[in-house]
């Protein structure tokens, strides 16, 4: 089937998606069992309608195809499973940890159509008290996590290793009105120790605030980093910041004697930077956790305080609860 083709390419570009469908809307919409006369008629519009007649052609289409999904017609991994991977742990408890796919709560109707009408793959951690969305994955260097704004807005990497899930989509995920999520970051370091920091009440804003982060109380063994060693640094409540678009509070900050304008492009990465901050997960992975006088590194400074110290794995998690 065409559609499952596209889906499964999860292609992004409406124009390429309704032109592939000119000539399949009518038997699409017959799928659904709609009026025959109206799916003549998407069809025969198609190439005389005005701009937003076509548009709205598009609209129906995507619909359409959520539909499809919704009732199994399309089969495969473009079939949605759940809001969430909590959703799917709870009603297939033995589920394994894997990809799946995945269209969260907190997506309004039209921006499912416009971005995720094919659901939204993500790697589910099943294990322990599984049910978790990864967003994040870091176990080695070959993925920079150096990246402009569009990047982090709509992800990169491979879901299955490294990879950032992207702002967009985590928008998506924490910001459904019937549940609040928690956040949990793990940490590993060359040794073979691990430590996990955990936020209740984790969410971000949407793009008009920078995708502003939240976070609730904190637990865990890793430290609050994100609230930072010393006052004047909590990323709560801060925009993310990449190396083209500045959030983080700096006009410049002092530190001793160095002034730093952009806190991004000193650390090598996308954060929610205040003043810098005592986290930050995106900058360059290095060999060793040893990292005096390296300013980019995986950061969490709370863990290994007062040593500076480069994680040599990370991985940052979601999972919602009920109100």
């Amino acid at each position: 089937m065409i559609f499952a083709r596209i889906c499964s390419g999860q292609a992004r570009d409406l124009d390429l998606f309704a032109l592939a469908y000119n000539k399949w809307v009518g038997q699409l919409f017959r799928l659904l069992v709609l009026n025959r006369t109206v799916s003549l008629l998407l069809c025969n519009t198609l190439t005389q309608a005005s701009d937003t007649m076509i548009s709205t052609v598009r609209m129906m289409t995507c619909w359409a195809g959520l539909l499809l999904m919704s009732l199994g017609v399309v089969t495969g991994s473009t079939v949605v499973q759940g809001t969430d991977c909590t959703e799917i742990k709870l009603f297939s408890p033995d589920a394994s940890s894997g990809i799946y796919t995945i269209r969260p709560n907190g997506f309004n109707i039209s921006f499912q159509v416009k971005h995720f009408y094919c659901g939204l793959q993500v790697y589910c951690e099943m294990r322990n008290d599984g049910g978790w969305t990864v967003i994040q994955r870091r176990s080695g260097g070959k993925v920079s996590f150096n990246k402009n704004w569009q990047k982090y807005k709509w992800g990169f990497g491979n879901i299955q290793n490294d990879h950032w899930l992207g702002l967009a989509k985590i928008w998506g995920l924490t910001r459904s009105k019937q549940h609040k999520s928690v956040l949990r970051v793990d940490l590993w370091d060359f040794e073979g120790g691990s430590v996990y920091a955990n936020y209740q009440d984790f969410r971000i804003g949407g793009e008009k605030s920078a995708y502003k982060l939240h976070v609730g109380i904190y637990s865990g063994t890793a430290g609050d980093a994100i609230r930072g060693e010393y006052a004047g640094i909590d990323q709560n409540g801060y925009g993310f910041s990449t190396y083209d678009r500045d959030n983080d509070g700096c006009s410049p900050c002092i530190f001793g004697d160095i002034a730093v304008n952009d806190c991004s492009a000193k650390m090598g990465g996308g954060w929610w930077f205040s003043r810098c901050g005592s986290a930050d997960l995106h900058g360059n992975w290095h060999s060793r956790g040893n990292n005096r006088g390296w300013a980019s590194g995986l950061h969490w400074n709370t863990w290994r305080s007062p040593e500076s110290y480069s994680a040599k794995a990370t991985r940052m998690m979601v999972k919602t609860i009920e109100q």
